[in-house]
């Protein structure tokens, strides 16, 4: 049975007692090429978005219009990205760790509480909520896991039309039979995070 998407209680609480939240979420995190990228998003209470949920049960056309009224509607909202060579270099966990933190300290309006999904932010300097699928639970991280979403999407179909062989405009760099198999065939490319299985085996 499909979840239902979060309601509004849960943040609600959070704003009683905290005060001003802010959610953050990633895209990307299980892709063999192309970036992490981070959302963080503080809505406003006063002006709702209907529809907002975890972005993986979004269409995409849905993702897309949700993105442009968060962008329009939120109080702050920041995205930040993170290439394959740093998470080469310090682990796909820990790239996007400190793209949240980034993310986080880019708003405009400062939070009084952050929401994760998942990730402990233990360098941020404020209080971390981290619960797993809190995109799915909190208004705030379902707005950030759409932003992430639509941004990296836009980056990597941009790619695609540079690196046409993997068929990133469909699969997004993460690893379908199709990506794998261009993998087999022409290797990866520069884009490609090496230190990922499929792409060491063949790198």
């Amino acid at each position: 049975m499909r979840p239902a998407p979060p309601d509004g209680r849960l943040d609600r609480k959070l704003q009683a007692a905290h005060g001003t939240i802010a959610g953050v979420d990633e895209a990307g995190r299980g892709a063999l090429a192309g970036p992490v990228t981070v959302a963080a998003v503080v809505l406003d209470p006063s002006s709702p978005i209907a529809g907002l949920d975890d972005s993986k049960r979004l269409s995409p056309a849905r993702r897309r219009a949700l993105a442009a009224l968060v962008r329009d509607r939120a109080l702050a909202f920041s995205v930040v990205h993170r290439d394959a060579a740093e998470i080469d270099r310090v682990n796909i966990l820990e790239a996007t760790r400190a793209a949240m933190i980034d993310a986080v300290n880019a708003l405009h309006r400062t939070p009084r509480l952050v929401v994760s999904d998942a990730v402990a932010l233990p360098g941020l300097g404020m209080p971390v909520r981290a619960e797993v699928r809190a995109d799915g639970r909190y208004l705030c991280v379902a707005a950030a896991s759409i932003l992430a979403k639509v941004a990296r999407d836009e980056i990597m179909v941009g790619l695609a039309r540079e690196f046409p062989d993997y068929g990133w405009a469909a699969n997004k760099g993460y690893p379908t039979p199709a990506h794998l198999a261009a993998l087999s065939r022409i290797g990866p490319c520069r884009l490609h995070r090496r230190s990922f299985a499929p792409v060491r085996v063949l790198a």
